[in-house]
């Protein structure tokens, strides 16, 4: 059974930072598409930002490109979503979710929910 476990987020004024971790037990980030999506009250849930972890290639929404930045840590199997200057449009709850193996999914359909099998819980993003 696939758990995704995210942590980091809080509350944060304008223009400060957090990195968001996303952690995963029962299975390995390895060689998969892990995303991070984010959802704000009353709208969609929308792709922020997704990496590759078998290249490494990285995705970004057009408006964190610049700010946030995605990572990963095979060692301890986390996906990071750091996230700089930020902004009141940025509030949210932040979910991380996995599941494509393969890099042309994950390159042409990294912002889209039907490719991902597993989800997280979220964690809250309040930017004031």
């Amino acid at each position: 059974h696939v758990q995704l476990v995210e942590s980091g987020g809080g509350s944060v004024q304008s223009g400060g930072s957090l990195r968001l971790s996303c952690g995963t037990s029962g299975d390995t980030f390895s060689g998969r598409c892990v995303a991070w999506f984010r959802q704000a009250p009353g709208k969609e849930r929308e792709g922020v930002a997704s990496i590759y972890t078998g290249a490494g290639s990285t995705f970004y929404t057009d408006a964190v490109k610049g700010r946030f930045t995605v990572s990963q840590n095979s060692a301890k199997n986390t996906v990071y979503l750091q996230m700089d200057s930020l902004t009141f449009a940025d509030t949210g709850t932040y979910v991380c979710a996995t599941g494509p193996s393969d890099p042309i999914t994950c390159r042409r359909l990294w912002n889209n929910r039907s490719p991902y099998l597993y989800w997280g819980q979220g964690t809250q993003v309040t930017v004031s």
